[in-house]
């Protein structure tokens, strides 16, 4: 189980600091969608490794979030609501 404090930590580091080598691939990691959410969740987290940085291919990808903000549900939302109008 990953702790609060191990995610903070991932959360901080610095992407060019990061060897590209040591991060997990998304495209390999395959979620067990039989599990409770809770559970896989955890399950996800444990194949992931950093949920915050981790590659596609040869590409690394860094995931930062807001403290405070817009949702993603609500910033989706107006997006395809745009695109209705369009």
């Amino acid at each position: 189980m990953i702790s609060s404090d191990a995610l903070a930590r991932m959360r901080q580091q610095n992407i060019k600091e990061i060897n590209k080598d040591d991060l997990v691939d998304i495209r390999s990691v395959v979620v067990d969608t039989s599990l409770p959410p809770e559970q896989r969740m955890m399950d996800y987290l444990e194949k992931i490794k950093n949920p915050y940085c981790f590659r596609c291919g040869d590409a690394v990808v860094s995931i930062h979030f807001a403290d405070k903000g817009n949702s993603l549900d609500s910033l989706l939302k107006n997006y395809f609501l745009g695109l209705k109008r369009s």
